[in-house]
């Protein structure tokens, strides 16, 4: 059994990566492509964990 601070907050799909982000759903894609996001393809399907992909762009900023 699991608490909900166990879970991971997973964002499922280039779209809504593209939403989370703040960025186009072609220049999302593209960044998934090319390996520059914290994402993996999972059956198909584009997926980051929200708090990753979030420092990933402090991180960036910094």
């Amino acid at each position: 059994m699991t608490n909900s601070s166990d879970q991971l907050d997973l964002i499922w799909g280039g779209e809504e990566i593209a939403k989370a982000i703040g960025r186009t759903r072609r220049i999302t894609f593209h960044l998934l492509e090319k390996g520059e996001l914290p994402a993996k393809k999972v059956g198909g399907r584009w997926v980051a964990e929200r708090g990753k992909l979030l420092r990933f762009f402090v991180e960036t900023a910094a």
